[in-house]
């Protein structure tokens, strides 16, 4: 595997809920090695056009792209429609993790090919849970097809 290879996307724009994620997967062993892209317009560029975030590049599929939906500059249904619909990263699963739970939002990222969506929690011990469940259902338990 290549050393600089990234496991774990995180597209977030919220500084607090990129934390809590990472704290979350720190403090419970998941320790795949992860980016966090502050928008949808650092998500495209470092995906599709070789650009460098935290000293990475992306060189390998990643076996996960956690997506927030409400972002500045290009929103989440746009990089996942972008993610979706291009012949190398199609199969990358991309989970949803917002907290719009608006039945149009749901079912157009489902239409768009998103592999999962989920609703954060506002609870900090709630949240936390998700994160780690999540993190293991598809960084240990889901077999890929890769």
């Amino acid at each position: 595997m290549d050393p600089n290879a990234i496991e774990i996307i995180l597209v977030e724009d919220n500084p607090d809920d990129a934390a809590l994620t990472k704290r979350a997967f720190k403090n419970n062993k998941i320790s795949n090695s992860f980016i966090h892209l502050k928008n949808g317009e650092e998500a495209l560029e470092f995906i599709f056009e070789g650009a460098t975030y935290e000293d990475k590049k992306f060189s390998t599929k990643p076996k996960i792209i956690l997506l927030d939906l409400k972002m500045p500059k290009v929103n989440g249904m746009e990089v996942l429609e972008k993610i979706k619909s291009h012949p190398d990263t199609k199969d990358i699963p991309v989970v949803v993790l917002t907290s719009s739970a608006e039945d149009p939002d749901i079912k157009r990222c489902y239409d768009l090919g998103a592999n999962s969506y989920i609703v954060k929690p506002v609870e900090f011990e709630k949240f936390t849970k998700t994160v780690v469940d999540l993190g293991l259902y598809w960084l240990v338990l889901n077999i890929s097809n890769k």
